[in-house]
């Protein structure tokens, strides 16, 4: 179409020349001419291609070039490397740039060498083509991880660094996190040994919200261990004995590494001796023998010992060793009761607390030893059968009983301290070993005594004789008041029945009054002793004379009276009252075989029936 326009166009021109009018064929024959119009290119201005050339124009796009706007992870060839970029060749329009910052990992890249790229700015400002291959890494090493993580594939990881609680490692370019407790089997020391190496992993955790990944190299030897763990249960018995590796000390006890299969040794079973914690016996990654004891049915859980495989050290304990023996030992264990003694590695006898010291007042075994003291015994009872062994202390030292009777005779003063009480009396303390009781009623004259706490303290040093001795049942009964004289001898005579003495009434009780005449002779007065001559009664703090109508010094009782002093009727009183208590004196008189009986009584008394 377009040569018949340009034929009529050449025709119009001739005819202009020759100046002869020229016909065209849209005006020769206009209906052919519409027909024939091409109005797309008269619209477009370009010739329209057929289908089938576009189809396969398509085609060879679609087989040679990649599409710039999509985000497709696509395969490029590096076509040059500069000091500071790669070029990548992916079949678009213009070739891409990518910083070799992104190829750190593969210090080997090469002219020729395939690389994934992710488009990352179509054109920048420059109209340069920008490819991201850390993008391209993440997201192809995302489908990786997850097919890793699905499947159980083992990966290839390198270790970058160490973080708190365990490393981070580099898989297919993502940043995982490996936990100390996933790095081996046993506990690991030295985390720094591992930065900068590529080991094996197993993808065990992914957090698809936060983009976590967690990674095991545990779980790879655990999958070995199983298997050889698996043979070696099954060949355990009791009393075998297998080669093993310390791999946990605790306070309790030692855990061993048998190839796979782990023990426990107790501290108890690690030495025949007593020690404090294991570390003194093995230590961490310690190559040695071990016996086992026994397992659970599953045999899941291996209780081993190590001592068993030396011989007990009673069986090694000599047989001239004998009951009487002086023996020579270190404090290993001290308790209320007593302490332990290492007469031998693993032989121990215990020292009571009572088998320290001749004294019969208990105390502590603090008070006498500390542990790793170096003390000597002699070993009061041995039973080999049972391994058990008492030994005592005190028997080193003479028994101070043993002369007791010219060190302690009956009537000798001495002075010693009070070591406690009870509610009937006071126990002192001599020397080491000698103690004396004094009862209540022999600890004051005077005063009355509900308590002995309420006369002295516990540590007071006290004057004291010895009322009493009895060597076989090792007692002293001992006497405080008797140190010094009675001072109701003297108050006998002086306040004797009829005397007068002036007095201040003390204070007003029941049925009468009280008086002081000294500080141990308090006075009773009666109501009816209390009227003066004029009639009236004598009051607090009133002053007047007395007269004793009555004085029992065994009782220790004293009854004055002031009407006595002015009513003969009173005075008729006193002397009756002085008759009767004279006739009683005489009828209770001590006989002889009384006084055996009160001689008796004493002794029952000091012997606590």
């Amino acid at each position: 179409m377009a040569d018949k326009a340009k034929q009529a166009e050449v025709e119009a021109k001739n005819a202009t020349t020759n100046d002869a009018p020229v016909i065209s064929e849209a005006q020769a024959n206009p209906e052919k001419f519409l027909a024939d119009f091409n109005w797309h290119n008269y619209q477009e201005g370009i010739d329209e291609v057929e289908d089938s050339q576009l189809k396969e124009f398509e085609k060879l796009v679609s087989e040679n070039f990649v599409d710039t706007l999509d985000d497709e992870v696509v395969t490029g060839k590096v076509v040059h490397i500069s000091d500071r970029d790669a070029i990548i060749d992916i079949n678009a329009k213009s070739e891409g740039v990518i910083s070799l910052n992104e190829f750190r990992y593969n210090p080997n890249l090469a002219v020729g060498d395939e690389v994934e790229v992710l488009i990352d700015v179509r054109e920048d400002a420059t109209g340069q083509l920008v490819l991201s291959h850390r993008k391209a890494r993440v997201i192809k090493a995302w489908d990786r991880v997850n097919n890793a993580h699905e499947t159980g594939e083992i990966v290839n990881g390198f270790v970058k660094c160490r973080t708190k609680g365990g490393m981070i490692v580099d898989v297919f370019g993502i940043e995982a996190f490996l936990p100390g407790s996933q790095i081996d089997v046993k506990p690991i020391r030295d985390y720094d040994q591992y930065v900068n190496k590529t080991m094996e992993f197993k993808v065990v955790k992914i957090n698809h919200e936060f983009k976590n990944v967690v990674v095991s190299h545990k779980a790879l030897i655990e999958a070995d261990i199983e298997v050889q763990k698996k043979e070696i249960i099954g060949q355990l018995e009791k009393g075998q004995v297998l080669e093993g590796v310390v791999k946990n000390i605790t306070s309790y006890g030692v855990f061993i590494d048998l190839g796979g299969v782990d023990g426990l040794v107790h501290i108890t079973d690690l030495s025949w001796s007593r020690i404090n914690h294991p570390n003194e016996i093995v230590e961490l990654d310690q190559k040695l023998n071990v016996v086992i004891l026994d397992f659970d049915e599953n045999k899941s859980r291996i209780q081993l010992g190590l001592k068993q495989l030396s011989k007990h050290p009673w069986d090694a304990l000599g047989e001239d060793v004998k009951v009487g023996d002086k023996v020579k030992g270190k404090v290993v264990v001290i308790a209320d009761y007593g302490a332990f003694i290492e007469v031998a590695e693993g032989v121990e006898g215990l020292v009571h607390v009572s088998e320290m010291s001749w004294s019969t007042h208990l105390r502590s075994a603090n008070d006498f030893v500390s542990v790793g003291d170096e003390i000597e015994a002699q070993i009061l009872t041995l039973d080999r059968e049972d391994r058990k062994m008492s030994l005592g202390i005190k028997q080193l030292s003479q028994d101070p009983w043993t002369d007791i009777t010219s060190k302690y005779p009956v009537g000798s003063k001495h002075n010693g301290i009070v070591r406690n009480f009870t509610n009937f009396g006071v126990f002192v303390e001599l020397e080491e070993g000698i103690d004396g009781l004094i009862y209540i009623s022999d600890l004051s004259w005077t005063k009355k005594i509900k308590h002995p706490s309420e006369f002295c303290a516990v540590g007071d040093k006290l004057d004291v004789v010895v009322l009493e001795l009895d060597v076989e049942g090792r007692k002293l009964s001992l006497g405080h008041k008797q140190t010094t004289t009675n001072p109701w001898d003297k108050y006998e005579t002086e306040f004797a029945l009829g005397t007068t003495h002036t007095a201040e009434i003390a204070e007003v009780v029941d049925k009468g009054a009280t008086i002081e005449f000294n500080e141990d002779i308090v006075a009773f007065v009666p109501s009816r002793h209390l009227e003066k001559e004029d009639g009236s009664k004598l009051g607090k703090g009133d002053s007047a004379e007395f007269k004793i109508i009555e004085f029992n010094k065994e009782f220790k009782r004293v009854v004055a009276s002031h009407t006595a002093i002015f009513k003969a009727e009173e005075m008729a009183n006193v002397k009756a009252a002085v008759e009767k208590q004279a006739t009683q004196a005489a009828e209770s008189k001590p006989t002889l075989g009384d006084a055996n009986d009160a001689l008796q009584a004493l002794k029952d008394k000091m012997d606590g029936k």
